[in-house]
């Protein structure tokens, strides 16, 4: 699957992977249709850390989760 083009699909995809990656309890905090398609190329390189990091500690998923928090729809 490419992940190149910004569409809603992939948007999805990147979203609730990250969800099971960063092991979010509260999945309401990670519904796709809560982000803006604008800030997906930003979602994108979220997804992409933490894609190359793998493990990560409590306050790196913290972290995330706030950064994602910010590309949220309004």
């Amino acid at each position: 699957m490419s992940l190149e083009q910004a569409t809603e699909e992939n948007l999805a995809y990147i979203i609730k992977d990250m969800a099971e990656k960063l092991q979010v309890v509260n999945r309401s905090l990670m519904d796709p249709e809560d982000y803006d398609i604008n800030h997906y190329e930003e979602i994108k390189s979220l997804h992409d850390i933490v894609e190359m990091k793998g493990q990560l500690s409590v306050s790196e998923i913290q972290a995330f989760v706030q950064e994602l928090g910010q590309y949220r729809k309004s």
